[in-house]
């Protein structure tokens, strides 16, 4: 409870049925009206409010008070009589505090309906989900405010339908939320809000030229991460390209010939599947070489879509060959060259090796070591563990990685690759060269860089340098001023905790209200 005792007098104070009960009454003070603000004390009548409150050592509280209606004088006043209120306890037409009522609206802001139905039954305040989500939507919005610095992004709502959010990239703080991210509805909203002098964007051709024809005099950047994940997804398709070549990262084993065998070239190339992966390669090549989609030669060669595209994007067709994976490592390998020693001393009986192997710490099971010893029952060695090659997204992500942070190992088989794979080292240099106009935020060396990337004959790198140059001047602004996307990213985030807390049903009204009036309460609250 939170009165003004010079204003309310408690007459009573008393417990029934669990509910903590208070009566009380307005003095005899002199109370404006709240039309032409005349003081009046001419009581007309009184009556009784039922006023809930925050709850008192668990017990929910409801006060009885007991006001006045009053006469307003004033010959020039429309109304007649009007009601008294209490300011801190009682507003027109709600019975509850605003005390109350406050803590009803933040934990729908927070909790949204069935998360803050449920705390509020803890705090002894039932509501439904549905009353908690009316009270939600009865908060008023903040007057949009036109920024200086404005952020535009998307967000996906469900599906393929996407929504657009706006930030001040000043305040942090969210300013409007909307269904669609259409260049019309960019450009109406910049109309409407004259000003704007900044604004940080991605990519995003829809968004660039709404904010061209909304605000034409607002310098367009567009950010620096999303121009660093457009290069990292390009050095991705790059190492994708060149999968065949990212075993050279794994040294060789080191292998003595046999004297049965004839040292040469290997003869991997008479097995079936080899036979099958050259025949398709050159069936397919045989049609896409001549200028052909690859729908007409899926048709013309009888094959699944994917598996001509795959054919298509190979250079060799060894590139093709689905190769056997080497085995991973596991807890019995440090235990290898032991098994082997106690082999060739004549211990043939897998119980008694897995014994001897218990012995000496190890915790696998015996199946194990039944498994291990059948190579050589046979005559086989032992297989031992080689190490995997990399994947092309491991690669990727070595590529873009700043060098004094990459491990050892990432180095060394960076470099073995780089020996073997000249286009993926040219991949390397272009990425250190961007990397090094963001740090030093120096967009002079851009033209040549681009010029370099359409030189390289490398597709992705060449797209990139294409669309790039079509938003050259927002590019060089990314570079070159402290302005970006970052507070975007961080909002829609947030935004979308915020949709999976409501399990995704949520619509864009909904939506705004807590994303709004969350990042405001926040901000009260740091």
């Amino acid at each position: 409870m939170s009165p003004h005792l010079d204003v309310v007098r408690v007459e009573r104070v008393w417990v029934a049925g669990g509910v903590v009960r208070v009566a009380a009454s307005t003095r005899e003070t002199t109370v404006a009206c709240p039309d032409c603000g005349r003081g009046s004390a001419r009581v007309h009548s009184r009556y009784c409010r039922s006023l809930a409150d925050v709850a008192v050592g668990g017990r929910p509280v409801l006060i009885e008070l007991s006001v006045r209606r009053l006469f307003c004088d004033s010959p020039r006043c429309d109304r007649r009589t009007f009601a008294e209120q209490v300011d801190g306890l009682t507003k027109r037409y709600r019975r509850r505090s605003p005390l109350l009522q406050h803590l009803v609206e933040m934990t729908g802001v927070l909790l949204a309906g069935r998360g803050g139905a449920r705390l509020l039954q803890i705090l002894k305040v039932p509501l439904s989900r549905t009353s908690v989500l009316f009270h939600l939507m009865r908060l008023p919005l903040p007057p949009a405010a036109t920024p200086r610095v404005l952020g535009v992004d998307d967000f996906a709502l469900y599906r393929d339908v996407y929504g657009t959010l706006l930030v001040d990239g000043e305040t942090r703080l969210p300013i409007e939320l909307w269904e669609g991210r259409d260049a019309e509805q960019v450009t109406a909203w910049l109309r409407t809000h004259p000003g704007v002098e900044v604004v940080c964007r991605d990519g995003s051709l829809v968004y660039r030229q709404g904010i061209t024809e909304g605000a034409p005099e607002a310098v367009q950047v567009s950010d620096r991460f999303h121009l660093w994940q457009g290069l990292s997804k390009r050095v991705g398709d790059i190492a994708a390209a060149h999968r065949g070549c990212l075993a050279a990262a794994v040294p060789e084993p080191e292998a003595t010939p046999s004297q049965d065998e004839p040292v040469g070239p290997s003869n991997q190339a008479d097995t079936p599947a080899r036979r099958h992966a050259k025949r398709l390669f050159e069936a397919v090549h045989a049609v896409t070489d001549t200028g052909r989609s690859i729908n007409a030669a899926a048709r013309e060669t009888g094959l699944n879509r994917r598996t001509v595209s795959k054919y298509a994007r190979a250079a060799t067709w060894q590139e093709c060959v689905r190769t056997s994976r080497p085995r991973r490592p596991t807890s019995l390998d440090p235990y290898l060259d032991y098994l082997r020693q106690r082999w060739e001393e004549g211990e043939h009986n897998a119980t008694v090796l897995h014994q001897e192997l218990l012995a000496k710490g190890y915790r696998g099971h015996y199946q194990r070591i039944k498994m291990a010893v059948a190579p050589l029952r046979r005559g086989l060695p032992i297989d031992t563990p080689r190490e995997r090659p990399p994947s092309p997204r491991q690669v990727a992500r070595w590529i873009t990685t700043t060098p004094s942070r990459r491990s050892l190992h990432a180095s060394e088989q960076l470099r073995r690759l780089f020996e073997h794979c000249p286009e993926l080292d040219c991949t390397h240099d272009l990425v250190r060269q961007f990397a090094a106009m963001l740090d030093t935020r120096d967009a002079a060396p851009l033209p040549a860089w681009l010029e370099h990337l359409t030189r390289s004959r490398l597709p992705p790198l060449a797209g990139l340098a294409s669309a790039i140059r079509e938003d050259q001047s927002a590019v060089v602004q990314g570079i070159t001023t402290p302005f970006s996307s970052g507070v975007n990213e961080g909002r829609i985030t947030d935004l979308k905790l915020q949709k999976r807390i409501m399990a995704g049903r949520a619509g864009v009204p909904l939506l705004r209200h807590r994303v709004i009036h969350m990042a405001i309460l926040r901000r009260h609250y740091q």
